[in-house]
């Protein structure tokens, strides 16, 4: 009989799982004893690497001092404040404010509420579709799983948001002729950088900037949804300055804290902000119970000063480069169809006759872990300080499980 913890994204018939127990850098442990590379930095969030003394230290030390207070009016914490304040000066968004939260589907919906608040303040109310791309991933609150992608996600929970729809990914052709036809209509257009979870696809070659372009000439907002980007998985702390296309509002969450705490955020830039204290009497009122976390907070400051101490921003062009390099020579032998990636996140695409599944478990038995997506891609995401050796594992353990039997 299955277990009382009813898993995510799993059969809820499943009896036995991988029970994890232990990880140190990018190495974990499971309860027999077995060790994997932790090619997946978890769920794409382990940035920093697992065992991390210094950031359950500043857990400890926050936890005893004030684990957390709510920040509504009138109360705020010093780490809220510290880490909001280091974020606005990592994101390209000049003159951002912060908003905090608990996860990225949280920040995917704050994100949209905020982005319809402001057409609403703006005497714009009508402003309400949201228009997204297939093969997104934003989350599974309400307001995420609307703005779907992967149609798989969307199925069986009844009626979503309504006024969100989706274009075909990487047509800026059809974004076009959508955006004109219901020009008085659109409030914002979402979109990842580079879509993560639906198998690792780069943007097409100028994509980013003419979905801005066409963004400033609709008077819709954009949005990146950076909740897989941000904070170093492309040698920059976001998709944004990779790309030179800054967005009005940015989601986040994954490696600001590295998971050693659940947080998230949305970056807010000038339009949503000069909208919101335009009226001093304006009270907003959307927030979480957990919307700056004092301890969580604190988890995120001394997260990303190992970010700073230890180059990893660097270190993800070494990683991405070297884990690329593997997997197009594997795809040149033959053992997989192609590779696809950018950054320090990759993916294999592989062959008709080879199934993700198959090739995650046989994986798993050689010691690395991987995702499984839908049945051609395996994805690859492992923390900044995963090692050469390490990434030679992953290419040499994906060559075997590839391999013709």
């Amino acid at each position: 009989m299955p277990g009382a913890f009813l898993h995510p994204f799993a059969k809820p018939t499943r009896e036995r799982f991988v029970t994890i127990e232990r990880g140190q850098g990018a190495l974990l442990w499971d309860s027999d004893g077995n060790e994997y590379v932790d090619a997946m930095a978890s769920l794409w969030y382990c940035a920093v690497g697992h065992g991390r003394s210094e950031i359950a230290d500043a857990i400890h030390a926050q936890a005893g001092r004030l684990a957390a207070y709510s920040c509504f009016d009138p109360f705020t914490n010093a780490p809220a404040d510290a880490l909001a304040e280091l974020i606005a000066t990592l994101t390209p968004v000049p003159d951002a404010r912060i908003f905090l939260c608990g996860s990225g589907s949280e920040a995917i919906d704050t994100a949209i509420k905020l982005a319809r608040l402001t057409h609403v303040l703006a005497g714009r109310p009508e402003r309400t579709l949201v228009i997204s791309r297939t093969r997104g991933y934003h989350g599974t609150n309400v307001g995420g799983t609307s703005a779907q992608g992967i149609e798989p996600n969307r199925v069986g929970y009844g009626p979503l948001m309504p006024d969100v729809v989706q274009v075909p990914s990487d047509d800026v052709e059809a974004l076009a002729v959508l955006m004109a036809s219901r020009r008085d209509e659109v409030c914002a257009v979402i979109t990842e950088p580079v879509q993560g979870a639906g198998g690792v696809h780069p943007p097409t070659e100028g994509y980013l900037a003419d979905v801005r372009r066409l963004c400033d000439q609709h008077g819709a907002l954009l949005v990146f949804d950076e909740v897989i980007t941000g904070f170093g998985r492309l040698g920059t702390w976001f998709a944004a300055q990779h790309y030179g296309v800054v967005p009005d509002l940015t989601t986040f969450a994954k490696a600001v804290t590295s998971g050693y705490q659940p947080l998230g955020g949305v970056v807010v830039g000038r339009a949503v902000r000069d909208a919101l204290e335009s009226d001093p009497a304006f009270f907003l009122r959307h927030g979480y119970t957990y919307s700056g976390h004092a301890t969580a907070c604190a988890a995120g400051l001394a997260n990303l000063a190992i970010f700073e101490r230890e180059g990893l921003l660097a270190e993800a062009q070494r990683v991405g480069t070297r884990l690329g390099a593997g997997l197009h020579a594997l795809a040149t032998d033959g053992l997989i169809d192609h590779a696809r990636g950018v950054g320090a996140v990759w993916a294999a695409g592989l062959r008709p006759d080879q199934d993700a599944v198959q090739v995650r478990d046989r994986l798993l038995e050689l010691g690395v872990i991987t995702r499984a997506i839908n049945t051609d891609t395996c994805t690859f995401c492992p923390p900044l300080v995963t090692t050469d050796e390490q990434v030679d594992r992953i290419v040499d353990a994906l060559a075997q499980a590839c391999a013709p039997a």
